[in-house]
């Protein structure tokens, strides 16, 4: 999120280097790269090699929703393991006594998260 919120706050400016990124928000160069390519890769955010080049936000602050950039970076948001989208029908669901109080929580979540863009974050 820190990462996101950074070039959010910075989108005006162009391209960004990680390394500067980095130093911005005190995080490791190496935990970048793992990160950095994933959110490119599903069209977050846009990168480019070459002098001058960078990292930038694909689209304005606003139209980014923290749901969507944490179920990308984190995965599913289900509080248990049966309401994972790839989960296989769990055998008890029919007779599980939690199942309705974890799917309100799971909704409930989504729904939060996903009420929140990076502008909001921004201040």
């Amino acid at each position: 999120m820190r990462v996101m919120i950074d070039l959010a706050e910075h989108y005006q400016d162009g391209y960004t280097p990680m390394k500067i990124i980095a130093k911005r928000q005190n995080i490791s160069l190496k935990y970048l790269e793992q990160i950095l390519p994933s959110l490119t890769k599903n069209g977050m955010i846009e990168g480019l090699r070459r002098k001058g080049g960078g990292y930038k936000l694909t689209a304005e602050p606003g139209a980014y929703r923290v749901g969507d950039i944490l179920r990308l970076t984190e995965g599913d948001l289900a509080p248990v393991a049966c309401l994972c989208r790839e989960a296989k029908v769990c055998e008890r669901a029919e007779s599980c006594k939690t199942l309705p109080m974890w799917k309100e929580f799971y909704r409930m979540t989504n729904a939060y998260f996903d009420g929140i863009t990076l502008l909001e974050l921004m201040g």
